[in-house]
């Protein structure tokens, strides 16, 4: 008999990473000063130059230091990847909260038909 509670596959930010990768987004994206990096094809993005697709955010039940947020970025180029930071604590990136708010702040301002990734 199956557990009525069965978690879905996407619970841990290793499962949903793996999940992620399998569809595509194979970049690992890093949030740098002026933007986030794509060392897959050494190029820098700026907010206006991605999209955020979605995002999974991963409480730490034993430990709030492992609290985590994983993004899923498509560029204008079509480069896909992930873009992963710790929300709270001392291992949270300033950039990567930074640029998020960017992407956000350029997207609430255009119309969705403006984005045709």
């Amino acid at each position: 008999m199956e557990a009525p509670f069965k978690k879905p596959e996407m619970t841990t930010l290793t499962s949903c990473s793996n999940k992620l990768y399998s569809s595509g987004y194979t970049e690992n994206f890093v949030a740098k000063e002026k933007g986030i990096e794509a060392p897959g094809v050494n190029k820098i993005y700026k907010p206006e130059e991605v999209r955020i697709v979605n995002f999974y955010r991963f409480e730490g039940e034993s430990d709030p230091a492992d609290s985590s947020i994983l993004y899923a970025i498509e560029t204008n180029d079509k480069v896909k990847g992930m873009l992963i930071d710790s929300y709270a604590g001392p291992y949270t990136n300033p950039f990567v909260s930074k640029f998020i708010t960017a992407v956000e702040d350029i997207h609430k301002k255009e119309p969705a038909s403006v984005y045709n990734g």
